[in-house]
């Protein structure tokens, strides 16, 4: 059997969508809520897409998260309903996040119309790819997902499977045609250079990076390297790593959140970030900061990068990761 003749058997009998999930082909203008918070997330358009979304979403996996674990069900189901009633609209997942994607099948059918729903593949090759993307859908237990990213491009093999013959490119491609994908995005936490390589050579939407406050005193940044470059191209830009798993807490580093998140948000071109929690609590707590962002100076940006001189190299930990 083709690669293209399984395509269209999954088309015509994977993605039957359940009853209450709007189709593909329904796309909206804009991210909202049937039931909006008394005190809403501020939002921002996430750059070429033309979506609004806001400026804080959910993240799927971290390390003490229950989101990603499969023992911890219960708990990961009551973060993800607590996030819809406090107003957040973008999930972001990946195949490889545990049981994420699952967790989120089973509690964002009935307001998916409402929500922007975002994933991942490690997979580099078309055939391999594809396999991910029908898993991802089936898991979701929705007919589209509104974000397609590319996960971690962090090498030049990885971009030479990429654009060849029968690269992951064809998949982005395809699944676009095929309305499985509103959107294409590419992420890294690595190598700054191949994300810039990779977007100036297609027509990405989004990428999502690490935009904290370390960044600036790692040798090789993404924030000088990226952040011009994404506005040129009206990149749609998700922050991540914004807490640094929380290390940018500790002795002599930042504050909490509210540093961590408005230095992020404050970046030039930055539309949104999407952060992990442990528990309700804490998502409470990010919302709430959300909430009252205000654009930081100049001044408090430098102020907040000296916190993080002497604790840079512990903080980006995840730079190893290819």
């Amino acid at each position: 059997m083709t690669e293209e003749t399984t395509r269209r058997n999954f088309l015509l009998t994977s993605v039957a969508v359940a009853g209450g999930i709007l189709g593909a082909n329904t796309w909206q203008n804009n991210i909202s809520s049937t039931s909006t918070p008394l005190v809403t997330i501020p939002e921002r358009v996430l750059g070429r897409t033309g979506i609004k979304v806001p400026i804080l979403g959910l993240g799927g996996a971290g390390t003490k998260t229950p989101l990603d674990k499969q023992d911890r069900e219960s708990d990961a189901i009551a973060i993800i309903e607590k996030a819809l009633q406090l107003g957040i609209r973008y999930f972001d997942t990946a195949a490889s996040y545990g049981a994420n994607e699952d967790f989120l099948g089973k509690a964002l059918p009935s307001h998916r119309a409402t929500v922007f729903l975002a994933s991942k593949t490690y997979k580099r090759d078309r055939d391999g790819m594809w396999r991910e993307l029908e898993r991802s859908l089936k898991r979701l237990n929705t007919d589209y997902l509104d974000l397609w990213q590319l996960h971690s491009v962090a090498s030049p093999e990885h971009l030479q499977t990429l654009f060849s013959s029968s690269g992951g490119i064809k998949a982005l491609e395809e699944a676009q045609e095929q309305k499985l994908v509103r959107f294409v995005g590419i992420t890294g936490h690595h190598e700054p250079d191949f994300i810039v390589e990779a977007i100036r050579r297609y027509s990405f939407h989004t990428t999502l990076l690490p935009i904290n406050a370390v960044d600036k005193h790692y040798p090789r940044p993404f924030i000088p390297a990226v952040l011009p470059l994404a506005q040129q191209q009206n990149l749609g830009v998700i922050a991540m790593k914004v807490p640094a798993y929380g290390k940018l807490f500790q002795a002599g580093g930042l504050t909490g959140m509210q540093q961590a998140m408005s230095y992020s948000l404050s970046q030039p071109g930055v539309h949104c970030c999407v952060i992990s929690v442990d528990d309700v609590q804490q998502l409470e707590e990010n919302v709430n900061v959300a909430r009252s962002f205000e654009q930081l100076s100049d001044r408090q940006l430098a102020e907040i990068e000296q916190r993080t001189a002497t604790i840079w190299r512990e903080s980006s930990f995840y730079r190893s990761w290819g």
